[in-house]
Order: C-alpha cells, then structure tokens, then sequence
C-alpha cells in the first residue's frame, strides 16, 4: 500500500474560497503574518496638533503608515517564502492606532500550486476534526 504523504495547515480561508484554490490547482500550506510596530514621535504628535489648525495631508504621517505597512507585508511575504508557498491570498491589513504609536498586522493565507485542479490526480485533502473526551 502506497504511503500518503499529509500536510496540516492553518487557514482563515472560507470554505468556498478553499474549493476554488483546489480547483485551480493550488492548495494552502499555512496562515502567515507580518507585524509592524512605528512610533510617530515628535512629527506625530507635532502632525496632530496642527491637524486642528490647518486642513491637508501630513505627509511625514502618511511616509510612516506606508513604512509601517510595507514593512509588515514584507514580514509576512517572508513567512510565506519559509513555506515554500507560491503567493499569499485573502490578505488582511489591520491598523491599529496606540496614542504616538501604530501597530499594523498583515495575515494571509499561503498557497503552493500543485497543478491538481479540475479533478486531476494527487493528494485530495481530508478535513479531520478530532474529538477531545
């Protein structure tokens, strides 16, 4: 009897999302994420007050939110390149503001192109739920 080989994975994929990625032949290997935490410092704290004063962009605020982001999505790339994945789907980007301080989070799903959509041959996946007593 031939020996399957299984892989487990994460995923905040849906289920549709799931079969479509089969179908075109590629399958989720792991849920990946990057994370960014910026301070703003003096130019943040000197952009909020004037943000009152005068209408426009701040556009040392707006250099550093593209910093923060770029700096997280490239962690997350990363995770995803340590998986062996393909690309990266379903891409998440959550800002979170803390006073001077930005957090931004990158999650994703990682895939890797097996080339065993439309039914073709190759390891289908099980979902197994196990049952704690």
């Amino acid at each position: 009897m031939a020996e399957s080989k299984s892989q487990v994975f994460t995923s905040d994929l849906s289920t549709s999302d799931f079969w479509l990625l089969l179908d075109k032949g590629y399958m989720p290997v792991g849920l990946v994420m990057g994370n960014s935490v910026y301070s703003m410092g003096f130019v943040g704290g000197v952009g909020s007050s004037l943000k009152g004063m005068a209408k426009g962009e701040i556009p040392q605020i707006t250099e550093l939110m593209y910093n923060a982001r770029e700096l997280a999505l490239g962690r997350m790339k990363d995770e995803a390149e340590k998986l062996g994945a393909d690309g990266v789907v379903e891409v998440k980007l959550n800002v979170i503001p803390m006073g001077n301080w930005m957090e931004i989070t990158a999650i994703g799903t990682a895939i890797k192109y097996t080339g065993t959509g439309k039914g073709g041959s190759g390891n289908k996946p099980t979902i197994v739920l196990p049952i704690d007593k």
